[in-house]
């Protein structure tokens, strides 16, 4: 399975994006999905993640209240809608699928990686 996130760029402080990821390259895209950042000098850290069924979503506390995860019609896409943007949310962004979800899927144990995508807040 491949997993390709789009949707990244320069934003004001305050503004919003909107990340996408399609998986391909599968048959049964019956993943959670989930995101991740890493920003410059730091660690890659967990940011959100969606069930299978979309029934449960998980946030980081840094993006709670701000971001929004959701999957798309077609099961193998999901979305990530940032709102209030704050410089600290530059970063660049990857999409990432595992089979369940578990406390380890914070963690970064993963079973697919996307390339990332870049976000840059100006203040």
């Amino acid at each position: 399975v491949q997993l390709q996130a789009s949707g990244g760029g320069l934003v004001q402080a305050g503004g919003s994006l909107r990340l996408s990821c399609a998986a391909s390259g599968g048959t049964d895209y019956n993943y959670v999905m989930g995101w991740f950042r890493q920003a410059p000098g730091k660690e890659r850290e967990f940011v959100a993640a969606i069930s299978r069924t979309a029934s449960g979503t998980y946030y980081a506390d840094s993006v709670k209240g701000r971001f929004t995860i959701s999957r798309g019609n077609e099961k193998n896409t999901v979305s990530l809608q940032m709102n209030s943007l704050k410089p600290e949310d530059a970063a660049v962004y990857y999409c990432a699928a595992r089979l369940y979800y578990d406390g380890s899927f914070r963690m970064g144990i993963v079973d697919h990686w996307g390339p990332g995508t870049l976000v840059t807040v100006s203040s």
